[in-house]
């Protein structure tokens, strides 16, 4: 699993950027050799101001589907991380499950092998 990691207004340390990638890997589990890839941007939005102001926003998305875009607001960057990378994981978790269940609905027949002819010639 390929993940992007960019900062702004602040610098990504190496912890930061651990940190984030190992938190993304330990959330998503096995389902992330499904994606296609993941991208993390985090952001001090009021700058030096304070308060709620670091975001985290992934970008993750799965073959055939429509990218997840989870943005997180906190005071401490690391907890940004921590809560959008658990609703990333919920989020392509269902999306999984859904396209399990939508292959399972189909009619039986088209995964059943073609009929031999019956008919004598």
């Amino acid at each position: 699993m390929k993940i992007d990691i960019q900062a702004r207004g602040f610098a990504l340390t190496e912890a930061l950027r651990q940190h984030c990638e190992r938190r993304l890997r330990f959330a998503i589990g096995t389902s992330g050799s499904r994606l296609n890839g993941i991208s993390v941007r985090l952001r001090d939005v009021n700058g030096p101001k304070g308060g709620v102001d670091k975001r985290c926003t992934i970008r993750a998305a799965l073959p055939g589907t429509t990218p997840v875009f989870i943005t997180q607001d906190e005071t401490d960057v690391y907890a940004a991380i921590d809560r959008a990378a658990d609703r990333a994981a919920r989020t392509l978790s269902r999306q999984l499950k859904r396209s399990r269940d939508d292959r399972r609905s189909l009619p039986a027949n088209v995964y059943a092998p073609p009929a031999a002819d019956t008919h004598p010639a």
